[in-house]
């Protein structure tokens, strides 16, 4: 038995990774990578990725599958566009969505990250079919990203999970809105760890939490700086249903990190960084969409009960 063997496996890469590349695209494209997702009311997957054009600069465009495996449909055109002259936090382009279907809404709500001069930050857009955008702007300034909405309220409030930079690092915060414009409420809830922890000093939410019976399962990201760049691999933690600032479980070690050579080559090297997964009808099957070396779309599967289990068996003080 070998060392790698020897660690239980929870994420299965799809064996015709990756899935989308800038060579499928209708126009021309750079790089494909860092797609939100969903499952639409007709059963169709919807990747929302992040595309990169030759200027360095990104938007958004929607993929859909019938199997969320194969057979993608893109848009001809970009979906989501920056739009810099109405909303000046665009300017450098939209990146890294992330898609929450809030059931009072009846709409789709995408957490995005807006660049421009001032750097990365969290705006909001809400949807119905992905063809049409309601924009509501900038809600987190500068530096801020990692943002994914829970999909129904606490207490009262929506609940926007995010990723600000501090002078103490980069961590995990909750805040609370009564209308998704006006935020307050900041509390963290997760914190990067120092010294050797393999999400030292930067973490972040990875795609959008998900409601479990037990709590809502957080699939994030952390990051290691190495003599040779950075590592971008996923833990895994747990918050209360009712209190989600309430850190229940946190994994003591990586459970995800790039291997296969699509993901340790690539314009960022060494990434594994999913903004997105659906479940499959039996609420435990899960699909995980990952940027891989921030150049391609790839998937994983595994298995919600799975992901809880090893969390039981390898906690780490909250």
């Amino acid at each position: 038995m070998t060392a790698r063997s020897m660690h239980e496996t929870l994420f299965h890469r799809y064996a015709e990774n990756p899935i989308l590349t800038a060579e499928q695209w209708p126009y021309p494209v750079h790089t494909v990578f860092n797609a939100g997702a969903t499952r639409l009311k007709d059963g169709t997957t919807l990747l929302l990725c992040r595309v990169e054009d030759r200027r360095g600069m990104s938007h958004l465009c929607a993929a859909r599958s019938k199997n969320g495996h194969d057979g993608w449909v893109i848009d001809e055109k970009p979906t989501l566009a920056p739009d810099p002259e109405n909303y000046p936090e665009e300017l450098w382009g939209i990146e890294d969505p992330r898609i929450t279907f809030v059931e009072e809404l009846g709409k789709y709500v995408v957490a995005y990250t807006a660049f421009s001069k001032g750097g990365p930050g969290v705006a909001l857009a809400l949807t119905e079919d992905f063809r049409t955008f309601k924009r509501l702007g900038l809600v987190m300034q500068p530096d801020d990203k990692d943002a994914a909405l829970l999909p129904r309220r606490i207490d009262g409030n929506f609940a926007l999970i995010h990723r600000p930079m501090t002078d103490s690092g980069a961590h995990v915060w909750l805040s609370l809105s009564p209308d998704l414009t006006n935020w307050g409420q900041h509390k963290l809830i997760l914190q990067a760890r120092k010294g050797g922890w393999w999400d030292a000093n930067k973490v972040g939410l990875s795609p959008p939490l998900i409601e479990t019976p037990r709590g809502w399962l957080m699939i994030y990201h952390g990051v290691r700086h190495t003599a040779s760049g950075s590592l971008y691999r996923l833990g895994l933690a747990l918050f209360a249903l009712e209190n989600p600032e309430r850190c229940l479980l946190r994994g003591d070690s990586w459970v995800f990190g790039p291997e296969a050579t699509y993901e340790r080559v690539g314009d960022v090297g060494n990434v594994a960084f999913p903004c997105g997964y659906t479940l499959e009808p039996d609420g435990d099957g899960i699909n995980l969409y990952y940027g891989a070396a921030d150049t391609s779309v790839a998937l994983a599967t595994g298995s919600v009960r799975e992901l809880l289990a090893w969390l039981d068996a390898h906690p780490s003080a909250p």
